[in-house]
């Protein structure tokens, strides 16, 4: 059997790193992008906020279609399934 038998808690990883960075939420129903402006256990607040409804080649340099919200944005971190940098 193998075990782990030290844990290391690292601060500033996850989404706390791209704090100030734009991002991409895959989320369970949509895709938001905008600039992380916000981190705790329950939400992230992203700023410039869209919905990104076809991302189009992830290579672009810009989101296909992504629509504007036109305010800041609350995302429910238990429904993220993947972050990443944004455009």
């Amino acid at each position: 059997m193998k075990k782990i038998v030290t844990v290391t808690e690292v601060e500033g990883e996850g989404l706390e790193s791209l704090l100030g960075e734009p991002v991409c939420l895959l989320c369970m129903n949509y895709i938001y992008v905008g600039t992380l402006a916000g981190v705790n256990d329950r939400f992230v607040l992203l700023e410039d906020a869209a919905v990104c409804y076809e991302t189009g080649d992830w290579s672009a340099k810009s989101w296909k279609d992504a629509q504007k919200v036109g305010q800041p944005l609350y995302v429910v971190t238990d429904k993220i399934e993947a972050y990443c940098r944004g455009k």
